[in-house]
């Protein structure tokens, strides 16, 4: 599989920091289970943030830290690491939900569009989408940062075709109404850190409802 759109140098910094929010993460984690491009970006990162952990002032621990580290080691449970799981949602995203397709709770947005919004603990929302072959979500722009990545199907917009794998990363310079190919359904992950600012009075009407 070749993925063609992959994270830039911010999102892959901020990944590596762990300064992103969850709903980011969730995305990005399950783009780089589909990217060797991004795991060798996001790697890069880390190895850089290794070495300034390197160049920091030591601090002395306690004289039974190591014991207790053990101590800790020793009284938890033995995990054995089985293969990762296998299907259309990638492993993070099924570590969410407890499973594949099969454990989404879809919720219509009319059309044949449905959503499940992934509980996440901070102001960033997640939700998994489901557009019909040949289908289109409303056409909207971004009042902060949209991270869109396909799992199954393709979309294509204003910027691009978007296969399995690939992230669309979109700001408050983008308009689009991405559109389902029409030899399967499109099913996604998104990721938003500010509500979306729709072009049409329908969209925007029902918006609160949605929680878009």
């Amino acid at each position: 599989m070749t993925v063609k759109h992959v994270l830039n140098d911010q999102l892959a910094m901020g990944y590596a920091a762990g300064a992103l929010p969850e709903a980011f993460d969730i995305v990005v984690a399950a783009h780089l289970s589909l990217s060797d491009e991004s795991r060798a970006l996001v790697s890069s990162y880390e190895a850089v943030g290794a070495c300034v952990m390197e160049e920091c002032d030591s601090v002395e621990l306690k004289s039974d830290a190591f014991a207790a580290t053990l101590g800790r080691i020793k009284s938890s449970d033995t995990v054995i690491e089985k293969p990762g799981p296998k299907g259309v949602l990638p492993e993070p995203i099924q570590k969410y939900l407890g499973g594949d397709l099969e454990k989404v709770k879809w919720k219509s947005l009319g059309g044949g569009v449905k959503q499940a919004i992934i509980p996440t603990n901070d102001t960033a929302q997640a939700r998994l989408l489901f557009i019909p072959a040949g289908q289109s979500v409303p056409d909207h722009g971004h009042r902060g940062m949209e991270l869109t990545l396909v799992l199954q199907g393709s979309f294509a917009d204003e910027v691009d075709e978007f296969a399995r794998g690939d992230l669309e990363i979109a700001n408050e310079d983008l308009n689009h109404q991405p559109i389902a190919s029409m030899d399967a359904d499109c099913i996604c992950i998104a990721a938003t850190d500010a509500p979306l600012r729709f072009n049409s009075l329908l969209p925007r009407l029902l918006q609160p409802f949605f929680k878009i």
